[in-house]
């Protein structure tokens, strides 16, 4: 639920907004659909409240032609909502979520995974769920040989164990900072930090730095993949298209800098528009903007 503003409210503050709009949401949905969009097939696991909102949300799913087979509705619980406000201006943003039923995701509600994955899949994860559910999946899909992409948002305290299971970990500036206590200031401060994670044992590193682009630590080194400028709109989801297209390319075998690129051209797009899952671009044209450019 987003409500624009003149200006992000101050504690305490009252702000008098403009537009209010409800739409689809929350960062795995987004991100499923926006690797749906990319041209994956998808499976999506989550739980849904049994209430007006996760009928619509589960219509959604079924819409962008995602799998939402092994989708749980819980009786005695809402489902999840997020509340945005959107400066007019720059289009930044400020999310105060309420879990709902995204907290009834159990670790038994992913063992269906091992049934369904293969290796070369990639399974992408976030922490809008219990961690031990975040942990369980990422330990089904090691087994199954498929690639993991753990988006540590909103950042927590993180196990060792849950690092080590994932391929790859993307949080950006604020969540690596968080994660680490590097002070992540320029290049040396987000080496570091990308260094404090891989020591902990995650393998490949990337920090996204909105229209910056991202700081890549590889095995095959680092360097910072440049973004594409354009003019913020609203920058809701943005990390979501990021994490969800990224996946869509790496399933495909593009190398980690051609994913990052063309994940970084469905993040332009998308904040050029309003909305949070309606935001994401379909694949034909992320190619045409990367041909433009």
């Amino acid at each position: 639920m987003t409500v624009r503003v003149p200006r992000i409210p101050a504690p305490g503050e009252t702000v008098l907004g403009s537009q209010f709009r409800i739409t689809a949401g929350g960062k795995g949905a987004n991100q499923a659909v926006a690797a749906a969009r990319a041209g994956a097939e998808v499976v999506f696991v989550t739980a849904l409240g049994a209430d007006g909102l996760g009928d619509s949300a589960l219509e959604n799913f079924v819409r962008e032609g995602i799998d939402a087979g092994l989708v749980r509705r819980v009786p005695d619980a809402p489902s999840g909502v997020a509340l945005i406000v959107v400066h007019d201006g720059s289009g930044e943003n400020a999310i105060a979520v309420a879990p709902g039923a995204n907290l009834a995701l159990r670790p038994a509600d992913v063992d269906p995974l091992a049934g369904v994955l293969e290796p070369g899949d990639v399974v992408l994860l976030q922490l809008e769920i219990p961690i031990e559910t975040v942990g369980a999946a990422a330990r089904i899909a090691a087994g199954c040989g498929a690639r993991v992409i753990l988006n540590p948002a909103p950042a927590r305290a993180l196990p060792d164990s849950l690092l080590r299971a994932a391929s790859m970990l993307t949080p950006n500036e604020a969540e690596a900072e968080q994660l680490t206590g590097v002070p992540v200031n320029g290049t040396d401060g987000l080496s570091r930090a990308a260094a404090a994670l891989q020591a902990r044992g995650a393998r490949d590193v990337l920090i996204t730095l909105g229209a910056r682009g991202v700081f890549a630590s590889t095995g095959g080194g680092s360097e910072l993949v440049a973004g594409f400028p354009v003019t913020a709109v609203d920058t809701t989801a943005a990390g979501d298209v990021f994490n969800g297209t990224l996946a869509a390319a790496l399933v495909e075998g593009r190398s980690i800098r051609d994913a990052i690129r063309f994940a970084s051209a469905a993040a332009a797009i998308s904040v050029t528009r309003a909305g949070a899952q309606a935001s994401a671009p379909r694949r034909d044209e992320i190619e045409t903007f990367l041909r433009d450019r």
